[in-house]
């Protein structure tokens, strides 16, 4: 699992992670902890980060997604996943807005991975894409 070099250190968002996971002791931990896997295996570079009073949070050239978690439900909510393909239908929840997607993990279900890791990819490229009418410096 690739994590920031300061991974190391107390405070790190990666180590936090880490703690919640122990922290929940339950399908919840098992479910974060799979779904972490998965998305830090999407690509090279993505970042963990630990926002809004203890959000996990990956990151790369902007938010792709945070991992909450709740009494009945893991929740993976993509910053822009209506803008995304999802020919999967992973997306079962923040369904109505115009901006944010949400899969919505229960005790028991699978995620299919691979297509997890495709949305992660496609978040990523559109964090990266060249803004509208802005130029790209060389």
């Amino acid at each position: 699992m690739e994590r920031p070099a300061n991974a190391a250190t107390e405070t790190s968002p990666s180590v936090k992670i880490d703690e919640r996971i122990r922290e929940l002791g339950d399908w919840r931990g098992e479910a974060l902890a799979n779904v972490r896997k998965l998305i830090l295996g999407a690509e090279p570079g993505i970042v963990e980060e630990w926002k809004w009073r203890g959000v996990p949070v990956w990151e790369k050239g902007g938010i792709i997604c945070t991992g909450e978690t709740y009494k009945t439900v893991v929740k993976l909510t993509f910053a822009k996943g209506a803008a995304l393909e999802d020919p999967a239908g992973l997306f079962n929840a923040s369904l109505e807005g115009n901006t944010r997607r949400a899969i919505d993990l229960h005790e028991g279900e699978r995620i299919n991975g691979e297509a997890l890791q495709a949305l992660v990819r496609a978040a990523i490229a559109l964090n990266t894409a060249p803004k509208p009418g802005k130029k790209k410096q060389a």
